[in-house]
């Protein structure tokens, strides 16, 4: 299989690059956010609290702010990370988890997994999501191959038309089972039944996200085409599977557990590149940062705007995620780099 090599418009950059300093002070602005929002939820555990925390509100803290903590900074951060490796991989800006098919066929995948092993471990569950989000992207890239404009916006929209098609035929078999109740579980990400005992399988994605960045020159390179990455002595292959295992493993984990959060991973890797660069090996840290930072920031926002109810974070993401892909595509079309 090769994978597509598109044209996309050239890039320029406001910033000489990914400086220590950005790490640091990406960093401490989601450490400092991170410890904010332990402060904020419908129970009476304010931030005042969380320096002295009675009993009670050490309880709270450790059965589900900071699970829900965790697990959003991973998910966050895993779903970025994604979503930059697969627009290296494929050389095209607009393709994400959530413009391949990916989600979709992840969704289909845990679908599946609750008809025929209902009763098994989210492990088993996970592991068919996985399998069914990997042969989702093949056949996406395999539909790539077949077309003969591949310019930008032009592959966002067949793979969103891909993603359409996999969400229907899910939400056919579900209505069929009776189990249309369960897909709103699985396609909209939020953190509100989050819970200790039910993240930590989000972990995953650390290991996944270290395999990334250790290979993370090798997608650069395939980017580049076929020809470009064996004259350079690389398995083509070998490293594109790779990148396509890391990237479906990352968006059927965060699913399985959270739900699918959209626009993630097209968004917030196309603003951090544009910021800071190109070189995927010193913008990933940022990216995961950024995407961290960025679904925190949309979980609070959900907390707070109708507390003490809560709005999904894919609701808020969705809105945001929605206007920023609209104006990308825009500085696409007028010529400009994205």
């Amino acid at each position: 299989m090769t994978a597509p090599t598109t044209t996309h418009p050239a890039r320029t950059t406001r910033s000489g690059g990914v400086r220590p300093v950005h790490l640091w002070l990406g960093a401490g602005v989601l450490a400092v956010g991170s410890y904010l929002s332990l402060g904020v939820g419908a129970s009476s555990v304010g931030v005042v609290d969380l320096l002295n925390p009675s009993p009670e509100a050490w309880h709270i803290l450790t059965t589900s702010r900071i699970p829900r903590l965790i697990a959003i900074l991973l998910a966050g951060a895993s779903l970025s990370v994604a979503g930059l490796i697969m627009q290296r991989i494929t050389a095209n800006r607009f393709v994400s988890p959530s413009t391949s098919g990916t989600v979709e066929a992840a969704v289909l995948g845990i679908l599946i997994a609750t008809m025929f092993f209902g009763g098994t471990s989210l492990i088993v569950k996970m592991g068919i999501a996985i399998v069914t989000a990997i042969a989702g992207t093949l056949i996406f890239l395999q539909m790539l191959q077949r077309i003969q404009h591949r310019e930008g916006i032009v592959v966002a929209l067949v793979g969103l038309m891909y993603g359409g098609v996999l969400a229907a035929i899910t939400t056919f078999v579900a209505y069929q089972r009776d189990l249309i109740q369960y897909l709103d579980i699985w396609t909209t990400g939020s953190f509100s039944s989050v819970l200790e005992g039910r993240y930590e399988p989000l972990y995953i994605v650390l290991v996944v996200g270290i395999i990334g960045y250790v290979f993370a020159d090798k997608f650069t390179v395939i980017g580049m085409g076929e020809s470009f990455a064996t004259n350079l002595g690389l398995n083509y292959q070998r490293i594109l599977y790779i990148g396509l295992i890391v990237v479906s493993v990352m968006a059927a984990v965060v699913v399985v557990v959270v739900g699918a959060i959209p626009f993630l991973g097209l968004i917030v890797p196309n603003v951090v590149t544009l910021l800071l660069g190109d070189n995927i090996k010193k913008v990933l840290p940022l990216t995961a940062l950024a995407g961290a930072g960025f679904v925190l920031a949309c979980d609070v926002a959900g907390r707070v705007i109708i507390h003490p109810y809560e709005l999904p974070v894919a609701t808020i993401a969705g809105a945001i995620g929605g206007v920023v892909f609209i104006w990308l595509i825009l500085r696409s079309a007028k010529g400009a780099s994205v």
